[in-house]
């Protein structure tokens, strides 16, 4: 199962959205037009760009606002109305439905430009111009957000807001430079009320198409086994806008609250398959701190506000993100079919290339961590080309638990090293039981290689991959033994 953004392919009932201060209603919406497509040809907004179609340079971004049903720390509501940055290039017209839309024709006000858009001008962070209505978007953004929360921004909280907005000529020193001067202008209060009114008239009126209940979806998808289950359009998008596939039958997951509870109780903390990224890894994050810088480089802000969890883990890519540290949580995967619901380990869940365990008509219900799995030591390391908004070479999600000076429990999962994400088994069983060491961690980065055997590929060689590996592994026992971290310089051989 694939998650994304859509609905089924002659929807039997209107897509109703907020945009431009009306409510927009259109019927028949085919499931994969894109929101982009549907501004710059049926509604002449061109002022937001296509560049790359594929969620990755922010030349398309838009903010989508919704009424704040599941806001949490990671997605404050913004005076009753939940704003999250999105790609307009993968995401489907029909995902819509019940929220507005926003655009860079919105930010200019009776007075003149918005702040982020005078601080631009003012900074001169515009070269081109072709990236720059993506960058008010997210500045936009940004203002908004530490505005209704009384904050302001430093330079590096900047930098990872605009991490999904790619410049290539004008530099990012002007534009981090616009982004502190803009709340030195006279503050602009964002009316949020029409909005408000029009989403909760929405709300009020006949439902979407899509299932509004985890029963519902159930029901439907055992009576459609070969339909598109789809939630964020992160990846099924690209299938949309780079390989011109047609999807078929498509069922949305998006209306369907259930999926999206984030809940700790009965000693786990249960995370639902249509939750977001961002909600998602901040929920680990929050547990288990260390997983702070992994999560920032998870991708870019506006594909974790629309990608799911339980999309990409589903999706089985193995330089998925999501996948080496929820099984070295020792995360299950919840299961449903029907009426039926069972729970797999993560680490059982694949079966090879972007193939996994689940039965015809079975989706992703949860992802489920044990509160035994906090206790162990944590790293998460990404190795890629670019910091920001881009693909592993290498994910690597360690996990150990010491006796004294010695192996309690071990836990070594890489990505981006074989078909699928998996645990090191032969490194784990050098370590387990002995001494953590200089001698024993050797034996494992050695052990290594009997695990893995990497492919070369345009990301990284194989040499490179399983020498990356081991050095992370030598990381990780420099970050977690009890001695102080050597000051000589360490190789592998």
């Amino acid at each position: 199962m694939i998650m994304s953004d859509a609905l089924p392919v002659t929807p039997p009932r209107e897509i109703r959205f907020f945009h431009r201060g009306e409510v927009v209603r259109l019927r028949d919406a085919p499931a994969t037009r894109s929101v982009l497509d549907w501004l710059r040809e049926d509604q002449r907004c061109t002022g937001t760009k296509e560049g790359c179609n594929e969620g990755d340079c922010g030349a398309c971004t838009v903010v989508v606002g919704e009424l704040p049903a599941h806001t949490d720390s990671a997605d404050q509501a913004v005076r009753g109305l939940r704003l999250r940055t999105v790609n307009a290039c993968i995401k489907f017209l029909p995902s819509l439905h019940g929220k507005a839309l926003f655009t860079v024709e919105d930010l200019r006000g009776p007075l003149g430009l918005h702040p982020a858009q005078q601080a631009l001008v003012d900074c001169h962070g515009s070269q081109c111009g072709f990236c720059t209505p993506g960058f008010a978007m997210t500045l936009w953004s940004s203002y908004e957000h530490h505005c209704a929360a009384g904050t302001r921004p430093d330079r590096a909280q900047l930098a990872d807001e605009l991490a999904g907005n790619l410049c290539r000529c004008t530099g990012y020193r002007p534009i981090l430079d616009a982004g502190a001067q803009m709340f030195e202008h006279a503050p602009v209060v964002f009316d949020t009320a029409p909005a408000i009114a029009a989403l909760r008239s929405i709300a009020a009126g006949a439902p979407a198409a899509a299932p509004r209940s985890i029963a519902e979806l159930a029901r439907r998808y055992v009576a459609s086994p070969k339909a598109r289950l789809v939630a964020g359009g992160t990846d099924v998008g690209l299938w949309v806008t780079k390989q011109f596939r047609d999807l078929g039958e498509v069922i949305s997951v998006t209306e369907v609250d259930e999926l999206k509870t984030v809940i700790h109780r009965d000693g786990e903390l249960r995370i639902g398959a249509g939750a977001s990224l961002e909600t998602a890894w901040a929920a680990l994050a929050a547990r288990a701190p260390s997983l702070t810088e992994a999560w920032r480089r998870f991708a870019s802000p506006p594909i974790r506000h629309a990608g799911t969890l339980g999309g990409n883990v589903a999706n089985g890519s193995p330089i998925g993100d999501s996948a080496p540290v929820l099984m070295a949580l020792d995360a299950a995967v919840e299961l449903r079919q029907g009426e039926r619901v069972r729970r797999l380990p993560l680490e059982d869940f694949y079966t090879g290339y972007l193939a996994n365990r689940m039965e015809a008509g079975e989706f992703v219900q949860a992802l489920v961590v044990p509160d035994a799995a906090w206790v162990r030591a944590l790293r998460a390391y990404k190795i890629s080309k670019r910091f920001d908004s881009d693909i592993s070479a290498v994910f690597a999600a360690l996990a150990i638990t010491l006796d004294g000076e010695r192996v309690a429990d071990v836990r070594l999962v890489f990505g981006g090293m074989a078909a699928v994400v998996q645990r090191a088994a032969a490194a784990e069983a050098v370590l387990q039981g002995q001494p953590w060491d200089a001698t024993t961690l050797a034996a494992a980065q050695a052990a290594l290689a009997s695990d893995f055997k990497p492919l070369d590929d345009m990301r990284a060689s194989a040499a490179y991959r399983l020498r990356v590996a081991q050095n992370l592994l030598q990381r990780f026992w420099l970050e977690t033994r009890s001695q102080p971290a050597l000051t000589s310089i360490w190789s592998v051989a």
